[in-house]
């Protein structure tokens, strides 16, 4: 069994700044890509970062220069550092991992989400 438990997630003004976590235990052999999606009322789940066990990052346009995405591979954790936030930020964020366990093919797992609401 693999688990991710986000936190960092809440309410802030617009301009304001959070900083999400997502930290990932259970029978890991490796983790590979690591990611933050998100997904606002009405829409799609979209990308917003993801990052490799190398450390090469991808962002969504939306999000460049704003927000930044790291990880601790020895703590198994995923970082968001959110900055300069805007209304149109306001989602659920979820955090991604693609992990590989003794015996079973690498698979996607999910966190529960977390809610980030950018306002005044």
């Amino acid at each position: 069994q693999v688990q991710l438990v986000e936190s960092g997630g809440g309410l802030v003004q617009p301009g304001g700044s959070l900083r999400l976590s997502c930290a990932v235990s259970g029978s890991i052999v490796s983790i590979y890509n690591m990611g933050w999606y998100r997904q606002a009322p009405g829409k799609q789940r979209e990308l917003v970062a993801a990052i490799t066990n190398g450390g090469s990052t991808n962002y969504a346009d939306s999000v460049k220069g704003r927000i930044a995405i790291s990880r601790d591979v020895a703590k198994n954790t995923v970082y968001l550092q959110m900055n300069s936030l805007k209304p149109e930020d306001t989602a659920v964020y979820y955090c991604n991992a693609n992990v590989a366990r003794f015996g079973v093919v690498r698979a996607d797992y999910w966190g529960q989400g977390t809610q980030v609401t950018v306002s005044s």
